[in-house]
């Protein structure tokens, strides 16, 4: 095995792999004198030298090592790039994955696999799947639990594997092309249409955000006995931007393991609760295996299917990826990189799913049937739980109030990050990462406040509100969903990592079922919330508009539309 130092020679010894020269290291690596016209501080990686006879030994052998790329000899085309446009991460912050030695030339195939480079990848499939637990989903298996029981667990498991799904093709999206969905939609929609698709995006991370931070609330008013308020929690919550500031100055790898600890807190404290409740294994397995659905748990149902996809998720986990320093012009590279994130999206999504799967058996076995099931929320869940199960080595509800904080401050901080993409890849902002962070976290926290205030009356108002924000996501999925469909079909996007056709009929016909799921809940929601003549035209207009604007964004681009809109055309003429 052959290894060069970290440090000042990082970046000569990287195009010295590049080329494939066969230069032995020296061993003893010379120390330039700083740069006097740069003042950024060198790295203190470990230093590790080896004797030149090792070389010898490492035509077989694969050489992976993480290294950060703050170094003192940057490349200078990649800071140019830096200065024009915004990009998720600079070169400086990007984690170096590198790899020489047999099979990782330019010319050769990907190399075989590596629990290490395995490893060196895993991070932003699980900071992804984060989303899939967040206090809405967390709401929506409790209440499909205690309503529906163990009958739509084969739903959960599928709808899951349909998030996988549109999540490994945003990967490909951004590992493909070095750049994540905003950007790309900067660059490939006319101004109208990129200014509106911001608006849906930061829009739908808002309302997500406030599901989170309310969400965050609830659990510090469980631990703190109702102490504080909800209003408190939320203040509470929204220093959680500082937080996130604070351990982004210490790279990408502690702020991934921050989140890895806050997601084993949510899979601890719900797996104690599934061992404290011990539901059925053979319902559960039944529920898993055999679809059922009937006329009493559509609404159920459509939550289930409707809380995986969330559209601020989409835009981050493109951008996630690019925390690798990975070439996108260098075809094993890429492949590579996405067997890795392919392989950490699915576990991190299997997690999430066992995780899903405790919280709707626990309601399930405790509330199905029962006169409580229809009444049950976030608010009250915890009581409900330890007037049922109360009694064990540790009370329920705390357990509860503990798994739903990580959920919802994990979940928060990721809203954070997606904010910061979002506003950034649109509108190609050159803001220092606090003024974003403070800005992004304003747009969530103001109105979450307020809604505190209003809504801290009653548990039934809290539901109302999370009916309105759920009615608020699903209006915003086909503008993330059909914007990455159709630049994962473009060829100028893509180049040869461009989906065929069998994938572009797959993903299409995915993100038709989940666009015609949530109309389902946007109908339902809007024929029994709204009433009178002029509020219901106003309705049907904006709904017109709403419409006119989804097609304009499937009929513009991507080899499956043209076609589509080529034999219309045809029929027509």
């Amino acid at each position: 095995m052959e290894a060069y130092s970290a440090g000042p020679t990082k970046a000569a010894n990287a195009r010295t792999a590049d080329l494939d020269l066969p230069v032995p290291p020296p061993p003893f690596p010379p120390s330039p004198s700083p740069s006097p016209s740069t003042n950024k501080k060198p790295s203190f990686s470990p230093l590790r030298v080896l004797s030149p006879m090792a070389s010898s030994h490492s035509a077989d052998e694969e050489e992976s090592s993480l290294l950060p790329s703050r170094s003192t000899d940057p490349d200078p085309h990649e800071e140019e790039e830096d200065d024009v446009e915004e990009r998720a991460y600079d070169a400086r912050e990007k984690i170096v994955v590198r790899i020489s030695g047999s099979g990782d030339d330019d010319a050769g195939g990907v190399p075989p696999f590596s629990w290490r480079k395995l490893w060196l990848f895993t991070g932003p499939g699980f900071l992804m799947s984060i989303a899939f637990l967040d206090p809405g989903n967390l709401e929506g298996d409790l209440q499909a639990g205690a309503i529906a029981g163990y009958s739509l667990l084969w739903l959960l498991f599928w709808a899951t594997a349909m998030g996988l799904l549109i999540q490994l093709l945003s990967t490909r999206l951004g590992v493909a092309t070095g750049k994540h969905l905003a950007e790309l939609c900067r660059e490939e929609y006319p101004d109208w249409a990129r200014l509106a698709l911001w608006f849906m995006a930061e829009v739908a991370m808002i309302g997500a955000d406030i599901q989170e931070v309310i969400g965050s609330a609830i659990a510090i008013k469980i631990l703190s006995h109702g102490v504080l308020p909800l209003w408190a929690g939320v203040v509470i919550t929204a220093m959680d931007c500082f937080i996130f500031l604070f351990l982004e100055n210490y790279g990408v790898r502690k702020l991934e393991a921050v989140f890895a600890f806050l997601i084993a807190t949510v899979a601890f404290s719900f797996a104690w609760m599934f061992g404290e409740t011990k539901p059925s294994g053979k319902e559960l397995l039944i529920g898993v295996l055999v679809p059922k659905l009937s006329s009493n748990t559509i609404r159920q149902a459509v939550g289930v299917v409707g809380c995986v996809i969330m559209p601020h998720n989409v835009f981050l986990h493109s951008a996630l990826v690019q925390s690798r320093k990975i070439d996108p012009n260098k075809e094993n590279r890429v492949r590579e990189a996405l067997n890795y994130y392919s392989i950490e999206s699915t576990v991190a999504l299997i997690i999430s799913f066992a995780i899903n799967l405790f919280v709707t058996t626990v309601f399930a076995k405790g509330f199905y049937g029962t006169k409580e099931a229809n009444s049950i929320g976030l608010e009250n869940a915890g009581q409900f739980l330890q007037e049922k199960f109360g009694g064990g080595r540790f009370p329920i509800l705390y357990i509860w109030g503990v798994g739903l904080l990580a959920a919802g401050q994990s979940s928060t901080i990721t809203g954070t990050y997606a904010g910061q993409f979002i506003m950034g890849g649109f509108l190609n902002l050159r803001l220092k990462k606090w003024v974003r962070a403070l800005i992004t976290r304003s747009f969530a926290i103001v109105p979450t406040i307020i809604v505190a205030l209003f809504f801290d009356t009653s548990d039934s108002a809290l539901d109302i509100l999370n009916e309105w924000l759920n009615v608020l996501q699903s209006v915003q999925i086909p503008f993330a969903l059909i914007p990455l469909l159709t630049l994962a079909s473009r060829e100028k996007v893509m180049g040869i990592f461009r989906i065929g056709p069998t994938i572009q009929m797959v993903t299409w016909t995915v993100a038709a079922l989940l666009i015609i799921i949530n109309g389902y809940l946007l109908l339902e929601f809007f024929s029994s919330e709204i009433h009178g003549t002029l509020l219901g035209s106003i309705v049907c207009i904006a709904i017109a508009v709403y419409a006119a604007f989804i097609v304009y964004l499937i009929l513009n681009g991507g080899e499956l539309s043209t076609r589509l809109a080529s034999a219309i055309r045809k029929r027509f003429s």
